[in-house]
């Protein structure tokens, strides 16, 4: 069996979570609703507030599904009652970021200002120029913006300037040898 998919996710207090009968998977909680398209193979059950999820043979591909499909609802779960965040660190002289509104406004030695719009059920927080925190209640979403606003302006290995996630490593080259 799957270590992963084995284990059982408990349902916190103040969380619905409902199974259709094309194996959509919804759950509600106090941030919100995230559903989840679940294989029509993988079997969901929920007693007791208790999720269970069981394969029907042990299929190389049921087994992947297997541990994907528990992890994709734990994260549900986990999105709906705490939330995800992301923190990113610009490092850089001259670069920072400021918030207006919605937009994420980024100087980063372009000979332009980069905005950006957060997408629906994201919000982003400058607590100072050189930090940024993306929060959201969906754990793919969250990262997928996290890595669009890192991809921008990547570390460089030489001084380590650019956008990186807070406590990345960055392995650093020497430059060019001097006579």
């Amino acid at each position: 069996m799957s270590r992963v998919g084995r284990k059982p996710i408990t349902i916190p207090e103040g969380v619905q979570v409902t199974v259709d009968e094309k194996n959509v998977v919804t759950v509600k909680g106090p941030k919100g609703e995230l559903k989840q398209d679940i294989n029509p193979d993988i079997t969901v059950n929920i007693n007791d507030n208790v999720i269970t999820v069981e394969r029907p043979s042990d299929n190389k591909m049921h087994r992947a599904l297997h541990g994907l499909s528990r992890a994709l609802i734990a994260n549900m779960v986990e999105g709906v009652t705490k939330g995800f965040e992301k923190k990113l660190e610009i490092v850089g002289v001259g670069y920072r970021a400021s918030k207006q509104g919605k937009k994420l406004n980024l100087t980063l030695g372009f000979s332009h200002p980069v905005e950006m719009e957060d997408p629906e059920g994201i919000t982003t927080e400058v607590p100072s120029q050189t930090e940024i925190i993306v929060k959201g209640i969906d754990k793919q979403l969250v990262g997928n913006y996290a890595a669009k606003i890192r991809d921008l302006r990547p570390p460089e290995p030489y001084k380590g300037k650019g956008i990186r996630y807070a406590g990345e490593h960055i392995r650093r080259k020497e430059g060019k040898a001097g006579k």
